[in-house]
């Protein structure tokens, strides 16, 4: 189809007379505002550090647009009657949402990369880290301002980008009078208090577990956290089961194989240090199975990414035709037609590219490795930015192949720089960079995307958008790399138990870093032991703190990605499984040293491989052999409290649309779930940075002893499901009918349908 042929005109000019958002071209009303902006990146704060806890638990987050735009209309609500301020116009409760999803989107692409750095023998820096978040996401950001015209306004009848139309709806049913917090609210409360009484005092059991006695090497168990219940509800019936179904291959069937095959043999099975008979669940689930859930979940991200080659395709063509469109154009007078100017764009993306040149590399900048990054962050970055905008119109940002995109970035830089014979550790690290900056990018520019979709159906000036979501992106990213830090050191064990015993002691003489143990004033050499080291040296891969002649004292277990659950004085700490951070440093490590259990890793490629051939979705199903059965199943209890509500609840007649769903009281509630009990694991796991302090707590637990059973935990979880069937049953918290009005005609319909 030719340009001139499309009933919306060529690309570079102003919509179709037929089309009409919300708010008219013509109205003008307040809009880019402080308070708007300021609540805006305070929210984006907030669920961006509860999207981080959840990537570094489960993998993936949960779009905040949505609740951010309800909370945004509540909070100026409230305040419009308390102090008789002026009443937010519709378009400022768009600005808010626009400057808090950033946070979200930056949380998925910094948690599932920077603390691969630590595994391939680098300190997570909080500088490194901040400057990742800031790079990708303005990037992204600017990439996808040229798309605009292409994908929200040209296509918007074929790119209906579920979650922005949503969004838009909750705005407009907000100006209207229907909209109401309370039950997200509500969750948030219970959420948090839950998870305070859990984690904090230790009044009841974290994880409920049973191992199987007379099926060796099976275990059951159950996280009963509020976060991942609400996960389950929100990501729907089928993915959920697929995901225990993947768990019940890795933890019901693969474990009693390996114990089956392997408890007679008499040496160490590689890449495991200990013999099988030896191991528990936790340690063949290290040993062994990551490797299968690494292998699985990389060919279901490579596979949903290689379904969307036709739209890969359209997409770039669209983009870089509307790219020259938008230079030949000639300049728009309206005012839901006015992007950044291009000048801005190509500047600002010019200038983050020499900061990515000169940010890659540890020593010298300017190097020709870190050249060839910057180069290959703008072609990766504006391919796949591209393509996550397009993806995200057609999908939906929940099914975005993120994923897939980062790890087809760096298994490209890694083949790359192992034919140029960069592969030093440094070199490693910068290729991990990159992919981190690009998974960054491709993040924000889908959620960049739903965002102007939003303000084009209410009617927003794309421009104000984009300065927004800017400002959203760098305060966020400010603080998610903190955060981030922040949680790894709090949860990081310094052992003296079980120090493993190298073949041979390291040469101190070529260890330059220097660090104390906490409550020990002694300086030790640092000793970061990666794969090939640890096949030598018979012992784990880590980070060790060695004395002056080489022998091991500290055995430092990270936070995050680390194995250890206990400090050596017994107190126990959460610790973060990251499932998406390992397959980074597995492909990064296994490509440029050469140096991988590949048969293990081929198996998990085959798994996934089958499940595509019958037709099941591989992605969620590995990721449920990559995660701990008791991650799954919590997820799975969400999805089948999903299941009766959609069964029997206010949307079983079919009636019920996409939007409708996407603002139902169930939906609301464990969005809720999901940000109160972040919040609350984020807050008590700072609290790790003083040993005083978690002791005192749980001292109250300890003392009353309810925490040595399962029956408490698995009673309080039950409650939890079971308030959340009934607000989604309509029981409970149901929400007001929403008033019609006269604003806005037929066109406010008309958006809903567009």
């Amino acid at each position: 189809m030719t340009e001139t042929a499309h009933p919306d005109g060529p690309i570079g000019a102003s919509p179709a007379p037929e089309f009409e958002p919300y708010v008219r071209d013509e109205v003008s009303m307040p809009e880019f505002t402080w308070p708007a902006v300021l609540v805006g990146a305070l929210l984006g704060i907030l669920f961006g550090a509860s999207s981080l806890y959840l990537v570094l638990k489960v993998g993936m987050t949960v779009s905040a647009s949505i609740p951010v735009a309800v909370l945004s209309i509540t909070l100026f609500r409230a305040l419009s009657k308390a102090f008789g301020m002026r009443r937010a116009t519709i378009l400022e409760n768009n600005m808010v949402q626009t400057t808090g999803s950033a946070g979200e989107s930056l949380a998925f692409g910094v948690g599932v990369t920077m603390p691969a750095v630590m595994l391939l023998g680098f300190e997570m820096e909080i500088g490194r880290v901040m400057v990742v978040s800031v790079l990708g996401g303005a990037l992204g950001i600017l990439m996808m301002i040229p798309l605009r015209r292409a994908f929200i306004v040209k296509q918007h009848k074929e790119l209906k980008y579920p979650e922005g139309t949503a969004c838009a709806h909750v705005l407009i049913v907000g100006e209207q009078g229907g909209t109401s917090a309370k039950t997200v609210f509500t969750g948030f409360g219970i959420a948090f208090l839950y998870q305070v009484l859990m984690q904090g005092l230790r009044l009841w059991k974290e994880i409920p577990s049973r191992a199987l006695g007379w099926f060796r090497g099976a275990e059951l168990s159950l996280e009963a956290s509020p976060m991942l219940l609400g996960v389950g509800y929100i990501i729907g019936t089928r993915v959920s089961c697929v995901m225990l179904a993947g768990a019940m291959l890795s933890y019901l069937v693969l474990a009693p194989a390996i114990h089956l095959f392997g408890d007679g043999l008499t040496a160490a099975l590689y890449p495991g240090v200990k013999l099988i008979r030896d191991m528990d669940a936790s340690e063949i689930r290290r040993a062994y199975l990551l490797y299968i859930g690494a292998g699985a979940v990389a060919t279901g991200g490579i596979l949903s990414l290689c379904r969307a080659v036709p739209l890969i395709v359209a997409s770039l063509a669209a983009g870089l035709r509307d790219l020259c469109g938008s230079v030949r154009a000639a300049p728009v007078a309206r005012r839901t037609d006015r992007d950044l100017p291009m000048s801005v764009v190509g500047l600002g993306t010019l200038a983050l590219v020499a900061a990515i040149w000169v940010a890659l590399p540890l020593g010298t900048p300017f190097s020709g490795v870190s050249l060839l990054g910057a180069v290959l962050v703008v072609l990766f970055g504006f391919l796949f930015v591209t393509v996550s905008s397009r993806l995200t119109g057609e999908i939906g940002s929940s099914s975005n192949p993120i994923s897939g995109m980062t790890v087809a970035t760096l298994l490209l830089t890694c083949l790359l720089f192992l034919a140029m014979g960069w592969t030093s550790a440094e070199e490693r690290l910068i290729a991990m960079t990159v992919a981190a900056v690009v998974c960054v990018a491709s993040s924000n520019g889908g959620t960049t995307s739903q965002d102007l979709k939003t303000g084009f159906l209410v009617g927003a000036t794309p421009r104000y958008q984009q300065w927004a979501i800017l400002v959203g992106a760098i305060s966020s990213a400010l603080v998610i790399g903190l955060i981030l830090v922040v949680l790894n050191r709090a949860s990081t064990i310094y052992s003296r138990k079980d120090l493993p015993q190298p073949r041979t002691p390291p040469d101190v003489g070529r260890l330059t870093q220097r660090e104390k143990a906490p409550g020990d004033d002694a300086e030790y050499y640092v000793w970061h032991v990666d794969q090939s080291q640890a096949q030598a040296q018979a012992i784990p891969v880590g980070k060790y703190l060695v004395d002056d002649h080489g022998r091991i004292c500290y055995l430092v277990d990270p936070g995050i990605t680390g194995r250890l659950t206990r400090r050596d004085d017994g107190v126990e700490v959460r610790k973060y499984g990251a499932p998406q951070t390992e397959l980074m440093a597995m492909i990064t490590e296994g490509i440029l040293t050469r140096r991988l259990p590949w048969t293990l890793v081929l198996l998990g490629v085959f798994i996934a491989l089958v499940l595509e051939l019958v037709r099941v979705p591989s992605l969620p199903f590995a990721v449920g052999v990559y995660l701990p059965f008791s991650t799954s199943a919590p997820v799975f209890v969400g999805g089948l409290v999903r299941l009766i509500v959609d069964r029997f609840g206010p949307g079983a007649s079919g009636r019920q649309t996409e939007a409708e769903a996407e603002t139902a009281p169930g939906t609301l509630l464990s969005t809720g779930y999901i940000a109160g009990g972040a919040i609350g694991g984020v807050l008590i796991a700072i609290l790790n940075f003083s040993d005083r302090i978690p002791q005192v707590l749980g001292a109250i637990g300890r003392h009353l002893g309810l925490a040595e059973g399962n029956g408490l935990a698995l009673g309080t979880f039950a409650a939890l499901a079971g308030f959340l069937l009934l607000v989604g049953l309509g029981r409970l918290l149901a929400l007001p009918k929403t008033p019609k009005t006269d604003h806005g005609g037929d066109e406010s319909q008309g958006v809903l349908k567009a």
